[in-house]
């Protein structure tokens, strides 16, 4: 992709304010359209538009247009667990795959079950200004599932949290997860599940199925997801309030979630990016890059997902980004900790997974990674359509170069990513947010 400034560039013009052209590319991967923005604005759509006076302008010759990538379940471990990752950190990685808004967990230390915590986290991501920053609230106080935390106080505050999770954690208590679809209700908040029931997975170390036998490691059964699953849908029939469903995993799960949907309950699912794609076939290996929560299932889990996400099942991908430090997981199997990063690879993983065979398009596409990531956490600013009076976020992504994933190139600070050194389609070309360049070419501007 070349990039050339406008011959008639004014002298003063701001960079990160002037006008840009982005020429020849193809707005969700249709017909050839030059994208002009503005101010922070979609300033209009069209073939051949004017070159502005005073702007830039961006070849984007076969490249794909989309809206900024939307991120509902990362983990940026700060406050708390900066060795791992910080906002700055973590929102440069959001940046380079392609993200203008992530979602960030409550998993933190001190959890963010306050409204003072989910304030401070909203304004790391503003100061980073990589891309924005949503923090999601706790459901209960310091994730221990014993009493809800203060729900009501963190969706007013500042942060205007929508999205509450335990992740890493089931609210197992059933009377505890209807209150809190309950509460939730009256802010159109939502209560996103980790789906997994304790008393089932005690001791587990992978799937539990024909390779965990073999390897003689505890399994973790696939109805341990699914119950849960199935009792909440039930639960949020009930109550009426809307459930997500974090990293399903499960062919049984993809079952579930498509009956409830079918009777119209208010139920949203996600998968990630390595769900898409990898199997309890790698933990023979032993890596501990392989072990993530829930863990890798079998081929036909994932063929099952792959189809709930393209028939819409799956309403969308998000990618689990679980940085760790390097001696959290350069350890024996059974004590290593669980979790992969992806933020940076999870663009080329839909491309390998969902695009090149077929199953999504461009526009679907921007629908799983975009528009409804943002329509769940109630995100307006994000995942809006490309059209002219939008704001300015999107990305550029050229499908066409296969690299290979290099860790000295990540921008997060957790390289414990199984993708190192395979080769990956695709990559990103332009980075936007609020009119301003983040990334080119695949690296993070500075400002």
């Amino acid at each position: 992709m070349r990039t050339e400034t406008a011959a008639q560039t004014s002298p003063g013009a701001d960079p990160a304010t002037a006008p840009l052209l982005i020429r020849g590319g193809r707005p969700y991967g249709e017909d050839v359209q030059d994208v002009l923005l503005v101010g922070g604005w979609i300033e209009a759509i069209g073939p051949d538009l004017a070159v502005p006076a005073d702007g830039e302008v961006v070849e984007a010759d076969g490249c794909i247009v989309l809206p900024g990538l939307v991120d509902l379940h990362t983990h940026l471990r700060e406050p708390g667990g900066e060795e791992a990752e910080t906002v700055e950190s973590g929102t440069r990685a959001a940046a380079r795959g392609g993200f203008t808004a992530v979602h960030a967990m409550a998993n933190t230390t001190p959890v963010a079950d306050t409204a003072g915590v989910v304030e401070q986290v909203a304004r790391s991501g503003d100061a980073a200004g990589w891309c924005s920053v949503r923090p999601v609230g706790a459901v209960t106080v310091g994730l221990a599932g014993e009493r809800l935390a203060e729900l009501d106080a963190m969706a007013n505050s500042r942060a205007a949290v929508r999205v509450f999770s335990d992740d890493g954690k089931c609210v197992h208590d059933p009377v505890l997860m209807r209150r809190a679809l309950e509460y939730v209700k009256s802010f159109d908040g939502v209560i996103a599940q980790h789906a997994q029931d304790p008393r089932l997975t005690d001791g587990a170390q992978m799937h539990e199925g024909v390779v965990s036998a073999e390897l003689g490691l505890t399994g973790w059964p696939a109805v341990a997801e699914e119950s849960i699953i199935a009792r909440d849908v039930l639960l949020a029939q009930h109550v009426g309030s809307r459930l997500h469903v974090c990293h399903l995993s499960t062919a049984g799960s993809v079952d579930i979630v498509r009956w409830a949907k079918q009777r119209g309950i208010a139920v949203t699912a996600e998968v990630t990016p390595h769900h898409l794609l990898l199997t309890d076939e790698n933990v023979r290996r032993f890596d501990p890059v392989f072990k993530v929560n829930p863990p890798l299932r079998t081929a036909e889990d994932v063929e099952a997902v792959r189809e709930g996400l393209a028939d819409g099942t799956i309403d969308i991908v998000a990618t689990d980004h679980a940085p760790h430090p390097r001696d959290a997981k350069d350890r024996e199997w059974d004590q290593a900790a669980m979790g992969m990063t992806g933020l940076e690879t999870a663009l080329s993983l839909v491309q390998l997974t969902m695009v090149d065979d077929g199953r999504l398009t461009w526009r679907d596409v921007a629908r799983v990674l975009s528009q409804k990531p943002a329509e769940i956490g109630r995100d307006q600013d994000q995942g809006r359509p490309l059209e002219p009076g939008a704001p300015a976020h999107l990305l550029v992504w050229d499908p066409r170069p296969v690299r290979t994933a290099d860790p000295s190139e990540h921008a997060s600070r957790g390289r414990n990513s199984p993708f190192v050194g395979r080769e990956l389609p695709g990559a990103n070309r332009l980075t936007v947010l609020e009119g301003q360049v983040t990334v080119r070419d695949g690296a993070v501007v500075e400002h």
